[in-house]
């Protein structure tokens, strides 16, 4: 799968749940984003490929209950899931809000290049697939003498969920087992200082340097999350189609009275659910490089927004400092990164143990 078919799909599946697009103006760190920006819907589908049923045969886990189906965001139905960045979380949703995940946990295990993961899942409130009301991330454990988690780069991946007659909690049972391959491509690591007077994202691949770029990143009144952010969608399919805009456009639209606008922006590369992009800003070359003046986007340069569309993987890690704004939350998109280990063990929303 080409890192573009990639963004078909997951554009299908971030933007048909969400309904808000583009850079925001006004955010909350609680409960759900608050957006004064929308944008037409990239497809009438909102439900994502279905994930591929495993052939192992179902748990000996004796439940009875009301049937929890489960979906994969990342499956290989349409051939190898990848490459994906290595802070691409995995993503469940589930057709019932469960009570525990406890047996869940216990039935799916994830290899990385044919060694167990001993990473976790955490749960929380989804609204982004119809009647499934609950998702959960995984992300895999710390390595040894690391601070952080990520996948390694240029792995080979292998979940196997063997849920199907597993417990989803008193009166829930899961009705479906799956299994999911997916590969990751080079560690891409963004660093992204909006400090006032340094406005600059430096790009690594495999830990060296291969770009760096001038930002204008959130004005004061609408700040940029600082934080760990994981590019989630490239551009936007065309309304009514199956294929994504020309040059990774997304259309922007502004509906505050002292700020209307509607754009169709180039070059737009997806980091948070209630809308933050890096994207080209052809209007904006005067503050690119010396002072942050968004709705809260990080503005690139034409050119730099088009080298770094090309070069993104969905997946792929971006890290922000100096944008007086407060930290990403975790529901906002694949926040994952900023919650700290010792919460997100607990299981979140569902109890894991």
């Amino acid at each position: 799968m080409t890192t573009n078919r990639i963004a078909a799909v997951v554009s299908t599946i971030v933007i048909a749940g969400l309904g808000l697009s583009a850079c925001t103006s006004s955010k909350t760190t609680t409960g759900q984003p608050r957006n004064s920006v929308v944008s037409s819907p990239a497809t009438s589908s909102s439900t994502p490929p279905p994930s591929t049923s495993s052939s192992a045969p179902p748990s000996t886990t004796a439940a009875t209950g009301q049937p929890v189906h489960i979906k994969i965001l990342e499956d290989d139905t349409y051939g190898p899931a990848g490459p994906y960045g290595i802070g691409m979380p995995i993503v469940a949703y589930f057709s019932k809000k469960i009570t525990s995940a406890k047996d869940f946990s216990k039935a799916t295990t994830i290899t990385v290049n044919g060694q167990p993961n001993a990473g976790s899942w955490y749960f929380e409130s989804s609204a982004i697939i119809s009647g499934y009301p609950i998702e959960a991330h995984f992300r895999p454990a710390p390595q040894p003498g690391s601070t952080d988690a990520y996948w390694p780069a240029h792995a080979s991946i292998h979940m196997d969920m063997k849920t199907k007659g597993v417990s989803g909690g008193p009166g829930f049972v899961f009705d479906d087992s799956l299994t999911l391959n997916m590969t990751t491509g080079a560690a891409h690591i963004s660093t992204v200082n909006c400090t006032a007077g340094v406005e600059k994202m430096v790009v690594t691949s495999d830990g060296k340097t291969v770009n760096s770029f001038p930002t204008s990143c959130g004005a004061a009144k609408t700040p940029t999350f600082t934080g760990v952010k994981v590019v989630m969608q490239k551009g936007e399919q065309a309304p009514g189609k199956s294929t994504l805009r020309p040059d990774g456009a997304v259309e922007m639209i502004g509906t505050s009275p002292s700020d209307r606008y509607d754009l169709v922006v180039p070059w737009s590369v997806r980091i948070t659910q209630s809308g933050e992009y890096v994207h080209a800003a052809s209007w904006n070359g005067g503050n690119i490089g010396r002072r942050s003046t968004s709705n809260g986007c990080t503005n690139l340069n034409t050119a730099d927004a088009k080298w770094f569309y090309d070069f993104a993987m969905i997946g792929d890690v971006l890290n922000y400092s100096g944008t007086g704004g407060t930290k990403m939350p975790t529901w906002d998109g694949f926040g994952d990164w900023n919650v700290p280990q010792a919460v997100w063990n607990t299981g979140g929303l569902v109890p894991t143990s």
